[in-house]
């Protein structure tokens, strides 16, 4: 007899966590942006071969020539990772059928009734069910709300007649990226994970690890769904309270700066944040909407979210409000008056703009017939309604009636502004330990 005959059969799941395991498992990550990108990186770092697929033939070509389009992305591991081919990018979504695992790692954002927008996840699964075959994991990285990935990916997946944590595999794992900041990164930022089925979660387990630090496994996706939309929801009412206590301190004369250092001093019961000129990047501002539209369907109103969603969506308001009064007060209306923002990223030190409040404010201020500039190190241009505005050296500050710090940069000059300004409104707090008439604090 044929001692080969006796060898017990592989299941999908033993043959995928052996691919994993060697590293021999084809990667593939679907939406090259500030979170697909380095992913797709850390695990071409990690000895993967990766294939990225984005729409965008732009990003695509970029990658595929050596270059990086994000700054958390050095050029030169990009340049490096293309020259030894471990990391390609395609516009073909057909490049699916040859991969062993596929992130989705695509936009989730708001429509303007506050409810999820699932098109770009559902056009996502819809591409990849196509070529979905036996052996594959599929992990949803994209913020939404719990039960998306039970309930709205995997019956997409499972059309193709395949049965999910026997012959493909899906999890969830939230995206945690922190664009900008230069001790946390994909690498070293946990990761956690949740799957459809144990065997999916331990898979998914077992292909982050791989690259990545510290893994998390959970009991389930809506589990692992909800993290996420905890760890933002924490930040975003907390920063709704901060922002309520400065406009409180403001009609109170107290200086809310100096009241939170001090508060910050006690050493248990108590976390710092801080207030600003409105809420801004891809996730703060919107994922707690996901929850609280879920909530809403089980009939349980959200009223922290909703709340807090609302005082920091008037920070632009508040913010226009100290500058037209900061304005008055040396006789000048807001209208005809030239009026220099410093800082447009929705965060120091980063180019991206998404949900930046400092859209809004100038928006405002425009509509209020104010005359506005701006300057800012990683934003060269930027459209407000339909005008598209270039970045302006700072020192032109010196032919502006008022200066506004709306994202406190590291590489502004602040010396100079304070020299050059006639009068600064700083909603971050940026020219602490100053105590001049011309300088008007949130």
């Amino acid at each position: 007899m044929n001692s080969s005959l006796l060898l017990p059969v592989q299941t999908a799941s033993e043959v995928l966590a052996n691919k994993i395991a060697s590293k021999r498992a084809r990667v593939g990550v679907v939406g090259l942006g500030y979170v697909g990108l380095p992913l797709a990186v850390e695990f071409a770092e990690a000895g993967f071969d990766v294939t990225g697929i984005d729409l965008s033939e732009a990003k695509t070509a970029q990658l595929n020539a050596g270059e990086s389009y994000i700054g958390d992305v050095p050029a030169e591991s990009v340049g490096a990772l293309v020259g030894r081919r471990r990391l390609r990018a395609t516009t073909d979504f057909s490049a699916i059928a040859t991969l062993d695992t596929v992130n989705i790692c695509v936009p989730t954002p708001l429509r303007k009734t506050k409810d999820p927008d699932m098109s770009y996840i559902v056009s996502a699964c819809e591409e990849i069910a196509k070529y979905l075959h036996p052996g594959m994991l599929i992990i949803l990285e994209s913020t939404t709300y719990p039960g998306t990935t039970d309930e709205l990916v995997l019956p997409m997946l499972e059309k193709s007649g395949l049965k999910c944590g026997e012959d493909f595999f899906l999890c969830f794992s939230p995206e945690r990226v922190d664009p900008g900041n230069p001790r946390y990164q994909t690498k070293n930022i946990p990761k956690v994970v949740g799957g459809a089925t144990a065997a999916c979660t331990e898979l998914g387990r077992l292909f982050y690890s791989q690259a990545l630090e510290r893994v998390v496994p959970v009991s389930s996706t809506q589990v692992a769904e909800m993290v996420k939309l905890l760890e933002n929801t924490f930040r975003m009412i907390n920063i709704g309270l901060v922002n309520e206590i400065a406009i409180m301190c403001d009609g109170m004369g107290i200086n809310v700066w100096e009241v939170i250092e001090a508060a910050a001093t006690k050493p248990f019961g108590f976390m710092p944040f801080y207030p600003g000129p409105g809420l801004g990047g891809h996730c703060i501002p919107i994922d707690p909407f996901y929850l609280s539209w879920k909530t809403k369907q089980a009939g349980i109103e959200a009223r922290f979210i909703e709340l807090a969603g609302y005082i920091n969506g008037q920070m632009p308001h508040f913010v226009v409000e100290k500058i037209q009064n900061a304005l008055n007060e040396v006789g000048k209306p807001v209208k005809g008056s030239k009026i220099h923002i410093f800082g447009v990223s929705y965060k120091r030190d980063i180019e991206d703009v998404r949900e930046s409040p400092a859209l809004d404010i100038m928006h405002l201020l425009k509509r209020h017939g104010g005359i506005v500039a701006y300057s800012d190190p990683h934003v060269p241009e930027l459209k407000i309604e339909e005008d598209l505005i270039r970045a302006v050296d700072p020192v032109r500050v010196r032919e502006a009636q008022c200066a506004v710090i709306v994202t406190d940069h590291s590489a502004f000059d602040y010396a100079a502004l304070v020299e050059n300004a006639s009068l600064i409104v700083d909603t971050r707090n940026a020219l602490r330990g100053i105590t001049l008439n011309k300088i008007v604090r949130l």
